[in-house]
């Protein structure tokens, strides 16, 4: 049987909450992915306790500074021996190589490329004049070449990337089964189209974190995969 790719995004405000969502669907998906709210609301204590469900870690920071700045950081969190870290490809080179050598011998560095809330409109406001798989493209090439172990993308362009980088590890965010709304993703997919593209990670949040009965929720979508 594979291994479940299914991570929930566990961005609740109160620990509490969080470790008794992680204990209803432990078997049901194959990580638990933090967030930025959840790790400034908690930081290392609320890591550590969530690692007591026995899944791992996906921290999502998305990292993004001077490469000095993110070398640091990534030295800062070693201690918590995350399987998977994000930063910002948009970051540069150097902070994306400073940024893999920094990090922990088990940790996956995976880089955002484009954040699945924007679409060409956005991009075309803060001055980017690619399209956003254009722009996913570029910057999943950029990440390559700097040694990275892969990339974030939306379920739109991982079977493109994947072409380009037969080896890489992608997580796709944003995903949506068939019945559910899309609330602020702007360039959704459904968990086993993104699956079959190639993504190594499906994240999904609220069609479990929001649903009447969250265990079942992740076996359904455990079911389509």
């Amino acid at each position: 049987m594979n291994h479940n790719p299914v991570y929930l995004a566990l961005d609740l405000p109160r620990l509490d909450a969080a470790q008794a969502l992680a204990q209803k669907v432990k078997d049901h998906v194959g990580g638990l992915k933090l967030g930025l709210e959840f790790f400034l609301a908690h930081g290392h204590h609320g890591v550590h306790e969530i690692a007591k469900v026995g899944l791992p870690i996906f921290l999502d920071l998305k990292l993004h500074d001077i490469p000095n700045t993110v070398a640091g950081a990534m030295q800062a969190i070693h201690v918590l021996e995350p399987a998977i870290v994000t930063i910002h490809a948009s970051g540069g080179r150097a902070m994306m190589e400073d940024a893999k050598a920094a990090a922990g011998e088990h940790t996956k560095v995976v880089a955002v490329t484009v954040l699945t809330s924007l679409d060409d409109d956005d991009l075309a406001s803060v001055g980017v004049k690619a399209r956003a798989e254009e722009q996913a493209l570029r910057l999943a090439e950029l990440a390559h070449s700097a040694g990275l172990d892969g990339i974030v993308c939306s379920g739109h362009e991982v079977g493109a990337i994947k072409r380009q980088w037969k080896d890489g590890f992608f997580v796709v965010p944003g995903l949506r089964p068939a019945d559910a709304t899309l609330g602020d993703q702007k360039r959704a997919v459904t968990p086993r189209a993104a699956r079959d593209a190639g993504a190594s990670v499906l994240v999904i949040g609220r069609p479990i974190s929001r649903a009447e009965d969250p265990a079942a929720a992740a076996r359904a979508i455990e079911a389509t995969l």
